[in-house]
């Protein structure tokens, strides 16, 4: 709140203000009947004073009330812009491994939901807050100043409420940790049934999948109705200790008490029953604000764990490799952990020369992408260097390193843009000759050609592209920023079987001519690489050519010859297939 906290100041102390001038009118109201109803003439001057005292509160009350909320809307929106600001300046210096690991989701509700969570505590709640509390203090005080022993009368059910209304929340966020849980739980068994329901009732599992599904969602239903019915009680008697009828009630027997032993005017009850009724809706609105106030504070938790993600560091004298000669790229004595306990690569020494092919293979968990992200400066190596053309990847400025570097992932991120500004992120001068250009030659240029718009199309809603057409956008994308140093992780991972060729193509025409580090799963797709490097537990294990490592029958051969059994076995069941749906039509 630093950057709009004088103005948010300066509208809670106008609300304030306002708050103290609105119970004048109803001040006055009791004021100008002690007037009226006196004995003998009514004292005509007073009783105008009265009146014009609280014809002009009204619009004053509204000018400071209409002013107090204009500034604190104006600081909501600065502080909005500021934050976001501040959030994307953040996540643009922050390491790109992190962003990936967070997931878009997360940023997005970071950058979008949680700022918009604190708007309704910047423009609207912090003022109710301050108008509910300075508006009892006044109308409380007003009313110790008319008649302190009825004040005390009516101060009797309100206090009552407010401790009722204290156990009621004390007993509900006990329990809060607990309903967390319980929701988690619930939730959890509903994604697990909705997303497993193909499988369970693949191999006629529903009833039992549903059975637990229904479990859960007793036993929560359960642990709701327990819950809730804890702070029911004394959530009711609060409501009623603090509703008008109560209030009037207990206001009206203590002064007829008073009245009738002679203590009291009856004429002077008049300024508890026009304000003491108003004591008891603030005090209720305060849960309302309260919540309020525990949703942004947890928004502005999330948003500031954003905001104090570690930088990725940037070179005090930036240095440029020479790329005269071609770029080679050297691992040295590279270690990386996510954390301290979670060790991922350790002892890693390799040469990419200019020019070669690489991949990368092993086990899921070995280590390929976090390697591969290294290259790309998703993170900094915990140990060892990174360099290209003998500069490490640290001393180069992050925009000059992915002029040098690009990258095509298994996951691939299409802009809410057309697919013109998509391709041409990283050249966005580019022409359109250039653009189909770099388009042709991933095998995209005619799939985009045939949709109504064309280029100017918008992804996701004038056109919506399959796994493998996507795929190929960002490979013409990748072409299109020429650079000399190219990262392929699991490309063809998301290619359905008929686009996988196409996919092929285009990562052939992106590799043609430079240095490439490609993550493979499938063996067969690496086969022709000039090496092929196998990590086991984040450390090489095997490199040489295809032929070296078969030769050599370790692990590699062992994972080929898998490989291989798993592709003649799938291959005999689809022959199986279509055998058996021959006999079948005959």
């Amino acid at each position: 709140l630093r950057p709009v906290r004088w103005r948010l100041g300066t509208a809670i102390g106008l609300r304030a203000a306002a708050a103290a001038i609105g119970v004048v009118p109803f001040a006055a109201v009791a004021e100008l009947a002690r007037v009226l109803l006196a004995e003998g003439p009514p004292d005509r001057g007073r009783a105008w004073t009265v009146a014009a005292a609280a014809a002009g509160a009204l619009p004053l009350w509204l000018l400071l009330t209409a002013a107090a909320g204009a500034l604190a809307h104006r600081a909501d929106l600065d502080l909005q812009l500021s934050v976001r600001r501040r959030l994307v300046d953040r996540l643009g210096r922050v390491p790109l491994g992190r962003l990936t690991d967070r997931g878009a989701a997360g940023v997005g509700k970071a950058v979008q939901h949680d700022v918009d969570a604190m708007h309704h505590l910047v423009a609207h709640s912090l003022l109710d807050l301050v108008a509910v509390v300075v508006t009892s203090l006044v109308s409380l005080a007003y009313l110790f100043w008319a008649d302190w022993r009825v004040t005390l009368i009516l101060l009797v059910p309100i206090v009552l409420g407010v401790v009722l209304f204290a156990r009621r929340i004390t007993s509900m966020t006990a329990q809060m940790a607990a309903y967390d849980r319980a929701l988690q739980r619930i939730v959890r068994s509903a994604v697990e049934f909705v997303e497993g329901i193909a499988v369970v009732k693949m191999f006629g599992e529903a009833g039992r999948a549903h059975r637990r599904y229904a479990r859960a969602a007793d036993e929560f239903a359960d642990f709701l109705d327990a819950w809730l019915s804890r702070g029911y009680r004394p959530g009711a008697a609060s409501a009623v200790a603090l509703s008008p009828v109560t209030v009037l009630l207990t206001v009206l027997t203590g002064g007829t008490a008073l009245a009738s032993a002679g203590h009291l005017d009856p004429v002077d009850l008049l300024p508890f029953v026009v304000l003491g009724l108003g004591l008891a809706a603030p005090l209720q609105a305060m849960d309302f604000h309260g919540e309020d106030i525990e949703t942004a504070n947890a928004a502005a938790k999330r948003v500031g764990a954003v905001l104090a993600a570690p930088e990725l560091p940037s070179p005090a004298e930036p240095r440029t490799p020479d790329a005269g000669g071609g770029l080679r790229v050297e691992l040295s004595g590279v270690e990386f952990a996510y954390d301290a306990d979670r060790p991922v690569l350790s002892g890693i020494d390799l040469v990419l020369e200019p020019g070669t092919v690489t991949a990368l293979v092993g086990a899921s968990g070995s280590g390929k992408t976090t390697l591969a992200k290294l290259l790309s400066r998703f993170f900094d190596p915990t140990a060892g260097t990174v360099t290209i053309g003998g500069v490490d990847l640290r001393d180069i400025a992050p925009e000059s390193l992915y002029r040098l570097v690009t990258f095509v992932l298994q996951d691939v991120q299409l802009l809410d843009a057309t697919v013109r500004d998509n391709i041409r992120l990283a050249r966005p001068d580019a022409d359109d000759a250039v653009v189909r250009r770099a388009a042709r030659a991933a095998a995209i240029d005619d799939r985009v050609a045939a949709s109504p718009l064309g280029y100017d199309a918008v992804v996701g809603r004038d056109v919506r592209f399959s796994g493998g057409e996507a795929q190929r956008l960002s490979i013409a994308r990748a072409i299109l920023a020429d650079a000399p140093i190219v990262v392929l992780d699991e490309a063809t991972a998301h290619a359905d079987p008929e686009s996988e060729a196409a996919v092929q193509d285009a990562l052939s025409e992106l590799a043609s001519g430079r240095t490439v580090l490609v993550v493979a799963h499938r063996l067969a797709s690496v086969a022709g690489a000039d090496r092929i490097v196998v990590l086991d537990r984040g450390r090489i294990v095997e490199q040489g050519t295809h032929e070296e490592l078969i030769d050599a029958g370790g692990r590699y051969a062992r994972m080929w010859r898998l490989q291989e059994q798993a592709a003649r076995a799938g291959a005999g069941d689809r022959d199986a297939r279509v055998a058996a749906a021959d006999e079948g039509g005959r």
